[in-house]
């Protein structure tokens, strides 16, 4: 099997392309030196010789304040771009899986979305996120979207590795009133490779770790697991106020396809060693 892997150099795709590679995948991974995904052509030459069998559409704008002032770039990558790869993708029957958020939701419902939830971003990259799942909808016969959310990872920034740089200050305050799933990359590799193997019907998942917390309660569990005595107090988000506006709960219920976030947490934090 020939997997595809577009944004191979982030950090999703970073821990995506060896961990294919150890289930005997052949991969091809591609970055924007190699492929630039925004043309329409080179993208259609590109995967018509290359000839995939799967595509994971890993790349994408992920800056989400930079976003607000930069909507141009941001729609061109993630919206034109994913066009691009999801025409591709049809034309040689390739099965596409697209890498998505939950930054799709306006963050107001109470209990967990689910993949059938009305969509209503609240930003210019979740705005530009949704458009490219709808480009994938509409141009791809064969496809997953994967939702994810508050990734982390060992190839990459993240905020475990953040909150652990910071640990020393004399206080520390972490946003308490917004809430999520925490998603370690690798989890959200093996919930794609599930995707594949169980050849799950076509359509929209959510592929973020189990449970949820605030920004706050995360960086609780951070310092609990490594280990490290940090001086941490809840803040309000109006008391770091950012760009772009971030949904107050953007929780998704993924069906059980992810283990629950501290247990993954754990996981990354025994790895790091």
């Amino acid at each position: 099997m020939k997997i595809m892997v577009t944004g191979a150099s982030g950090m999703l795709g970073q821990d995506l392309c060896p961990i294919l590679e150890d289930i005997g995948v052949f991969v091809i991974p591609t970055n924007s030196s190699i492929l630039d995904i925004t043309d329409k052509n080179a993208a259609e030459n590109f995967i018509q010789n290359a000839h995939p069998d799967i595509i994971i559409h890993c790349a994408a704008y992920t800056n989400v304040d930079k976003a607000q002032s930069d909507s141009e770039n941001a729609y061109k990558i993630n919206r034109d771009g994913t066009r691009n790869i999801a025409i591709a993708a049809d034309k040689i029957n390739a099965l596409m899986i697209n890498i998505s958020t939950d930054y799709v939701f306006d963050g107001t419902k109470n209990t967990p979305y689910t993949p059938k939830d009305k969509t209503n971003p609240q930003n210019v990259y979740g705005s530009s996120k949704l458009a490219g799942e709808q480009e994938v909808i509409k141009h791809c016969k064969k496809y997953y979207i994967a939702r994810t959310s508050w990734l982390y990872g060992h190839k990459g920034k993240n905020f475990v590795e953040t909150m652990i740089s910071l640990a020393q200050k004399p206080e520390l305050k972490v946003v308490d009133d917004q809430t999520g799933c925490p998603t370690w990359t690798v989890a959200l590799c093996r919930a794609v490779i599930k995707l594949i193997s169980e050849q799950k019907p076509y359509g929209i998942y959510h592929t973020c770790g189990g449970g949820y917390t605030s920004w706050y309660g995360f960086a609780k569990e951070i310092f609990k697991l490594a280990g490290i005595n940090a001086n941490l107090k809840p803040c309000t988000t109006d008391e770091f106020p950012r760009d772009a506006k971030r949904p107050k709960f953007s929780v998704m219920d993924n069906d059980g396809i992810c283990p629950d976030w501290k247990l993954s947490l754990k996981e990354y934090i025994e790895m790091r060693g």
